[in-house]
C-alpha cells in the first residue's frame, strides 16, 4: 500500500508543474528537499501530519499539509501572487490518487511573513485532506 501523505504530494507536485500560471512565477521549481542555493521563486512542502480516523470497515486518515513559497523579490507582492496560484491551482479541483482516495482537500489558511534573514518573503499554505486506504 501507498501511504497516503506521499500519493497526495505527488499530486500535487504534479499539478503544481502542469498549472501555465503557477510555472509562469516559478518556473517550474517545485521541491521536496529543496537544493542548498536555490533559484528563487520556488514552493516547497513543508510538514505534514497523518491522523487516523477509522470507521467500520474504513481505513481513514485525516491529513494536514503545509505547502511553502518562497520569494526574495522587494515586499511582499510576488509570495503573495504564487501563493495564491498555488491555493487556486489546488483547490475547486479534483485531486486524483490512484491507490487511495480522496474525500475532500480543501485550503485552510494562508500565512505570509518576512523570514529572520530580512530579505526573503515566506508564505505557508495549509490544506486538509482526508483519505481512504483501501
Amino acid at each position: 500500500m501507498t501511504s497516503p501523505v506521499l500519493e497526495l504530494q505527488a499530486a500535487i507536485v504534479a499539478r503544481l508543474k502542469a498549472n501555465a500560471t503557477v510555472n509562469g512565477l516559478i518556473g517550474g521549481r517545485v521541491y521536496d528537499a529543496v537544493p542548498a542555493n536555490p533559484t528563487f521563486p520556488y514552493v516547497g512542502f513543508g510538514p505534514a501530519d497523518e491522523l487516523s480516523d477509522d470507521v467500520d470497515c474504513i481505513t481513514g486518515f485525516e491529513i494536514t499539509m503545509q505547502i511553502d513559497c518562497w520569494s526574495r523579490a522587494v515586499g511582499f507582492p510576488e509570495v503573495r501572487r504564487i501563493s495564491d496560484a498555488v491555493r487556486a491551482a489546488l483547490v475547486d479541483t479534483d485531486l486524483t490518487i490512484t491507490d487511495n482516495a480522496i474525500v475532500y482537500f480543501t485550503h485552510r489558511i494562508t500565512r505570509v511573513f518576512r523570514d529572520p534573514d530580512g530579505s526573503t518573503s515566506h508564505a505557508a499554505l495549509t490544506f486538509s485532506a482526508f483519505a481512504e486506504q483501501p
